[in-house]
């Protein structure tokens, strides 16, 4: 396995593991988005960018549920 498709995999995983546990805290919510990004990279270094401008889109979509996520838990605070 090269460097690239290890990173490909590092990745998904990691978005595979925050996802499963959003519901336990945003900021798991945050780390999907980063690690969105980072697929979003990989896509594109690997020439599939497709791939990589859809992860991109879910990156950003993450982020405004993480803000939105936040400001509820914020204001029943």
């Amino acid at each position: 396995m090269d460097g690239l498709t290890f990173f490909g995999l590092l990745a998904v995983s990691l978005m595979l593991l925050f996802y499963a546990l959003e519901e336990n805290s945003p900021w798991f919510i945050l780390a999907f988005a980063g690690s969105c990004v980072l697929a979003s990279a990989y896509g594109f270094l690997q020439g599939a960018w497709p791939f990589g401008l859809v992860e991109a889109i879910w990156a950003v979509v993450a982020l405004a549920r993480f803000r939105s996520r936040l400001a509820d838990k914020v204001q029943s605070a």
